[in-house]
């Protein structure tokens, strides 16, 4: 268990969204956050309003800009304690007007580039006894929703790597964690590298309480995501239109 006073967190995508609400939690918890996105006016500003905060403004789908953050961490505080892999971004587009270029785009920045930054603080994080990382997935890859295949496959690949990465990185006594959001009130669905939001303001029902056990058929059990139909009428379609890319917080 980490405790998150005194430490250290870096958090990626934190110039909006949930990225900076994340920042914010952990600064008043009182962690020593690092901030982390490409828009570097809005991280000065988020920083200036958190006790201890440092801004590093990164593009983490280039690896080199990925190890500076890391660097910037260590020659400030010396340590990294908690690692938030929130930056990322949504693509809506049915799988017949899915562009190979806008997936391996998306795939870069939801997938390629959490990994890398694991890669990248692990060996702090064994030498100092321990850590946690914290991946932010999407509920999408929980549930079958026509429309989101391309952005579902890559939340869904960023969770096996998450499950898996808690396993090896057990001995280095790092935590691995996923977070699943919904849809959440963002800048999430005005930034896709394609596509747009079709889903409309709705209140999508709620799963009904059941207790958990081993084999159940439960998409959070045991710590599998096992994918399921989505419900009728709950949408989840989306045109295939470009919209403007800028890599926004992750749902």
């Amino acid at each position: 268990m980490i405790k998150i006073d005194g430490s250290v967190a870096i958090v990626t995508g934190a110039s909006s969204g949930i990225g900076a609400a994340t920042a914010r939690l952990l600064a008043g918890r009182g962690a020593r956050v690092v901030l982390a996105a490409r828009r570097a006016d809005r991280l000065e500003g988020l920083a200036a309003e958190l006790p201890g905060a440092m801004a590093v403004p990164t593009d983490v789908t280039d690896p080199a800009q990925l190890g500076h953050l890391v660097e910037r961490c260590l020659d400030v505080h010396g340590r990294v304690d908690i690692l938030v892999n929130n930056a990322g971004q949504g693509l809506h587009v049915p799988l017949l007007e899915l562009r190979a270029d806008d997936l391996r785009a998306v795939f870069e920045l939801n997938v390629i580039a959490p990994l890398i930054a694991m890669q990248a603080v692990i060996p702090s994080m064994r030498a100092q006894g321990g850590g946690a990382i914290v991946n932010v997935s999407s509920a999408t890859s929980l549930r079958l929703f026509p429309g989101l295949g391309g952005y579902s496959a890559t939340k869904a690949a960023l969770n096996l790597l998450s499950q898996i990465g808690r396993i090896e990185f057990a001995d280095a006594g790092v935590a691995v964690s996923v977070v699943y959001p919904s849809v959440t009130d963002t800048e999430f669905h005005q930034s896709l590298r394609a596509g747009h939001f079709a889903g409309g303001p709705r209140r999508f029902p709620g799963d009904p309480p059941r207790p958990i056990s081993p084999g159940s058929d439960d998409p959070w059990a045991g710590g599998l995501a096992r994918p399921m139909p989505a419900r009728p009428g709950w949408g989840g379609g989306a045109a295939g239109q470009t919209a403007s890319p800028d890599r926004g917080p992750a749902t």
